[in-house]
């Protein structure tokens, strides 16, 4: 595989995104008949921007994807990058990619973006102790050159998630503001990415998403979220999987990135990538 096609920017140029056309409103969930989810979460969803929380794995289960991320950490380690630079993973690591197809998933993303979806992102987020590092309030949909905005993600907890080592948190509801102005990061924030949106309560109220090992939250791409430093003594990772409806259309090259997990790409824009041969 070359290395164009497994080396995507985790952050695309600001610039040249900030340029495209892009439709970035809210698309609400129409399934009616859900595989995974009730009414009553995909109603939630479509009010408040997420769901939470969905269990996943089981006690078993989550320890062996754990051990698999521990080995893959310190070989990225050892190779000079860091606890936050495993990402497009699904394009490397047959593992990752297999996490990213797995049907208990993928029903709950299909309540939400209907039955054609294609999943085309996986980031490890891993704060370690005490490592000091923020993610500022953001929308993912900042990011992607992606539109129209019928995208989510899924964040799925590797290790305990909750307030003490510094769990994702939401503005509830601040997805139905539309795509909100933002500042590039300060320094002084130690930002994992590079972008702040200023006064995020006046959007809604903030919720933690707090989640167990093997415990998956779906957020909208345009809900305000972030998470602080983590300052306890124990590491908080979780795995993120982006998907769209396959209606999406990509720039950049980002369909490039695109794995068929559910229903049809009838105009083959996304690339449908084979497993990787690791793992």
């Amino acid at each position: 595989m070359a290395e164009s096609d497994t080396n995507f920017k985790m952050i695309p140029d600001q610039d040249e995104l900030d340029q495209m056309e892009r439709d970035l409103k809210f698309y609400p969930s129409t399934v009616t008949e859900p595989k995974a989810l009730d009414l009553t979460q995909i109603e939630q969803f479509n009010r408040e921007g997420y769901v939470r929380p969905i269990s996943i794995f089981n006690d078993e289960e989550i320890s062996e994807h754990r051990s698999y991320f521990d080995d893959l950490l310190q070989k990225v380690i050892e190779e000079g990058g860091n606890s936050y630079s495993i990402s497009s993973a699904h394009l490397k690591y047959g593992r990752v990619y297999d996490i990213l197809k797995h049907p208990k998933i993928v029903a709950y993303v299909t309540d939400i973006l209907g039955e054609n979806v294609v999943g085309w992102g996986s980031h490890f987020f891993c704060k370690m102790p005490h490592d000091g590092k923020s993610v500022a309030w953001h929308q993912d949909s900042s990011y992607w050159p992606l539109s129209p905005s019928k995208a989510v993600t899924v964040w799925l907890a590797i290790d305990d998630a909750d307030i003490e080592n510094a769990c994702m948190k939401f503005i509830s509801g601040s997805h139905h503001v539309g795509h909100l102005t933002y500042n590039p990061s300060d320094s002084t924030e130690h930002n994992v990415l590079n972008q702040t949106v200023e006064n995020p309560e006046q959007y809604g109220e903030v919720v933690y998403d707090e989640l167990k090992a093997g415990q998956i939250s779906l957020h909208s791409d345009l809900l305000l979220h972030g998470s602080e430093a983590n300052e306890s003594d124990r590491r908080r990772c979780g795995l993120t999987l982006r998907y769209a409806a396959c209606d999406v259309h990509a720039a950049m090259q980002w369909n490039e990135k695109g794995v068929l997990v559910s229903g049809e790409d009838s105009s083959k824009h996304w690339s449908n990538r084979v497993r990787p041969e690791n793992d």
